[in-house]
């Protein structure tokens, strides 16, 4: 079920963002019931994410029909979309150890 989510969420999100901002879904969180479905998105450029997620959100009834359309899904959870914040700090502390491997080259020339 959840990567038949991810999917449907990617789809739908590809053909309905205003393309202004690059949405990738990062991971789908189920409750143990299956009545609540939390979709993670990462946005990139940042600066642009509280907007797609609100567009998101705003887009549910829409992508819940569109579950309805391309799926076989007995009953459709409640959906929330949300940031993922673990792909965020994820990305930040690769910029981070990259900082370091760039310092660690500057030292070891001696610079």
């Amino acid at each position: 079920m959840k990567e038949q989510l991810r999917e449907l969420a990617a789809e739908f999100l590809n053909r309905n963002s205003t393309r202004t901002a690059l949405l990738t879904v990062t991971n789908i969180d189920l409750s143990p019931d299956l009545k609540n479905v939390t979709i993670l998105l990462s946005v990139m450029p940042r600066d642009k994410e509280h907007g797609a997620v609100d567009f998101a959100n705003r887009h549910r009834a829409e992508f819940l029909e569109h579950i309805k359309k391309h799926s076989k899904l007995r009953f459709l959870p409640f959906i929330e979309f949300a940031p993922d914040l673990g792909e965020q700090n994820r990305q930040r502390v690769d910029e981070l150890l990259m900082k370091d491997k760039q310092r660690l080259e500057l030292l070891e020339k001696g610079e």
